[in-house]
């Protein structure tokens, strides 16, 4: 994962343009990826395809012709989505398109225009304090034309065509973890899952922030039915600890599952309810949309000292920290795919289990007073109303020792399964 966010790290990516196309080709490579593109000035609900944006080339020089700001020596120097523009200014003239960070003089911001056109530059405070007064000549060689908007689909069939949605961001350009980890973790995910059969289909979505999530909606209007549950991908290989902002639900069979495998990992995390601001969890969120879609991340955008800034580097980002968030994913599906209810076929007093052979079955492991235990909780709350979850919570032992005496007892012919709403 680290490796390919290396990769990655140095391509100027936008919400459009050649970095979109060599970021998704680079993806392609990993896992398959069916790209899908759509032309600029579509109308897409409230919104329309903006045009697509590509650089060649931009600087700032002094009097002497040395580049003051350089966007070969770092792709955050130019304001995202800038105007071309070839002209000598002055200091004065110059400054107001000149974007920094006081807070951390050390580091360059990152800046966008997408939808309103105007140019500029980022730098560090420190170098724009050492610019003397005088003429310089700016240069931003990129352009703005009728393109497209593109995006990447992953697909993983399961057994059922009812679908769980990822999505992460692909927009940022040299950014390591606010974007860039999101994508790594994906790609392994998806390999993961590709190498076993599951009951949920999985589609990971690698697209442009806000107005990807708005074309991918907009387009597949008649899919939205099969979604049962969705997470936002991001900010997953800093330091900090695990945060999962819930779903508009709120109380959606998504949130239980991330706060109850958060918590049965028995390390600090953070639980935040739902807010109409953030990343696209609030596109598929939006009331006329309204899907089940949380985002777990490690620290939220915003509460990072680097985030937006060149100070998220390749050294910010925490191999180990990878690691951590794609063994959470991995986890999380793996409960989500496990996760239902259940009726039980004998409800009539306990079934005589030992005669089943249930409780051999069981017999000679280090828990087994445990597992049987976990056989008589879920035949006592599979009344068709409690999913596997709900039992596990209830009786306070590990889901996979209950989703285990599920399969155990469907296997006797003791359960069917419920209809779910």
């Amino acid at each position: 994962m680290y490796a390919l966010i290396e990769r990655l790290y140095p391509i100027c990516r936008s919400i459009t343009g050649p970095g979109v196309v060599e970021t998704l080709e680079i993806i392609r490579q990993e896992i398959p990826v069916e790209i899908h593109r759509i032309a600029s000035g579509t109308e897409i609900f409230d919104w329309t395809v903006p045009q697509e944006w590509s650089i060649r080339d931009a600087y700032v020089k002094d009097e002497k012709g040395n580049r003051v700001i350089d966007f070969k020596a770092s792709n955050l120097h130019v304001v995202n989505y800038s105007r071309p523009i070839h002209a000598t200014l002055q200091l004065k003239a110059l400054r107001p398109h000149l974007h920094t960070d006081p807070a951390h003089p050390a580091w360059i911001p990152y800046r966008t225009s997408y939808y309103k056109e105007d140019w500029g530059f980022c730098l560090s405070q420190n170098a724009l304090e050492a610019m003397s007064e005088g003429s310089y000549e700016v240069l931003i060689d990129s352009t703005l034309s009728d393109g497209e908007l593109l995006w990447g689909e992953c697909f993983i069939p399961g057994t059922t065509t009812d679908e769980i949605v990822i999505s992460t961001h692909i927009c940022h350009p040299s950014l390591a973890n606010d974007n860039l980890s999101g994508i790594a973790v994906c790609v392994e995910l998806a390999k993961l899952l590709m190498a076993t059969q599951r009951r949920y289909s999985v589609r990971m979505l690698f697209i442009p922030g806000t107005i990807g999530s708005i074309a991918w909606l907009s387009m597949n209007r008649e899919r939205l039915s099969r979604i049962r549950h969705g997470l936002v991908a991001v900010n997953l290989g800093d330091p900090g600890m695990l945060h999962y902002k819930k779903s508009r639900h709120e109380t959606a069979e998504i949130d239980r599952v991330v706060e109850h495998v958060l918590k049965a990992a028995g390390q600090a995390h953070s639980i935040m309810a739902f807010s109409p601001y953030g990343y696209d969890e609030r596109q598929f969120s939006s009331p006329g949309i309204n899907l089940p879609f949380g985002c777990l991340s490690r620290t939220p955008y915003g509460r990072f000292a680097e985030y937006h800034t060149s100070g998220d580097n390749l050294d910010f980002v925490k191999p180990e920290a990878l690691a951590h968030s794609l063994k959470t994913y991995g986890s999380v599906l793996d409960t989500l795919d496990r996760n239902r209810a259940f009726v039980n076929l004998s409800p009539m007093c306990e079934p005589q289990l030992g005669k089943r052979g249930l409780y051999d079955a069981v017999g000679g492991k280090s828990d087994t007073k445990t597992r049987q235990l976990a056989l008589l909780w879920v035949l006592n709350y599979s009344d068709g109303k409690h999913d596997l979850l709900d039992i596990a919570v209830k009786s306070g032992l590990a889901f996979d020792l209950i989703a285990d005496a599920a399969d155990l007892l469907l296997g006797h012919d003791l359960l069917a399964s419920a209809q779910r709403d």
